[in-house]
């Protein structure tokens, strides 16, 4: 079982420290560059893994406030549509990932993104096109029913990806569950939140905390899982 946080909410040496894992948030927001990425594989433990988040050119619209963060040329982004433009942002993404030594990838789809014929022609379609050597986790935050996650899931063979308090995985060899806190991104879960947890993840698993208060809910529940006390 691997717990980390989604981006580094401390020093990055600090944060080696502590955990053996961390999705790096960079990526989604504009191409991360080449020399940053061999910095921080460089720096990092042998055994410490990067996760990445999936550009949103793929995943979002220009449209989403998501951004005002991106720094890069405009087209035609979003929905996981196969064009030259999202094509060309995965290219890129697939070097940075194999400098990290990466083998988990993560797409979060937005809430605009719900069950319809053309978004699921376009998921399947962006699936099978992509061929990164990688595992790789789904997270629909749109409307789709559980009958058509588990379908598309499986016939991609990709992990849904879930906030355990929310929701609950549909298809996946193990879990990757993504914390935003029950009643939004400053929630600090309680200790009953974390025992609760504790009854839910399984051997193989990632727990990744992405509020406010990750950094210290995260070393929180490293400490249930190791001696089943709170702090």
């Amino acid at each position: 079982m691997k717990i980390g946080t989604c981006g580094f909410p401390v020093a990055r040496k600090k944060y080696y420290s502590k955990f053996k894992v961390v999705e790096v948030q960079k990526t989604f927001y504009s191409p991360l560059k080449e020399s940053l990425a061999e910095k921080w594989r460089k720096e990092a433990p042998e055994d410490f893994e990067f996760t990445l988040k999936a550009p949103q050119i793929i995943t979002h619209e220009m449209k989403s406030p998501t951004y005002r963060r991106y720094k890069g040329p405009l087209g035609d982004f979003g929905r996981f549509k196969v064009n030259e433009d999202t094509m060309s942002s995965w290219e890129q993404f697939v070097k940075i990932a194999k400098i990290l030594n990466s083998k988990l990838v993560i797409f979060q789809s937005p809430p605009s993104f719900s069950e319809g014929e053309e978004n699921v022609k376009n998921l399947i379609d962006f699936f099978s096109t992509i061929d990164g050597g990688f595992i790789y986790g789904w997270e629909p935050r749109g409307r789709w029913r559980e009958e058509t996650i588990r379908k598309i899931c499986a016939e991609l063979n990709i992990i849904h990806v879930v906030d355990p308090f929310k929701s609950r995985k549909l298809h996946g060899s193990f879990s990757y569950y993504r914390l935003h806190g029950i009643t939004g991104y400053n929630y600090r879960f309680t200790d009953g939140d974390l025992l609760k947890l504790r009854s839910v993840v399984k051997k193989g698993d990632y727990v990744m905390f992405n509020n406010t208060n990750m950094w210290e809910d995260a070393q929180r529940f490293l400490s249930v899982l190791r001696d089943h006390t709170v702090t």
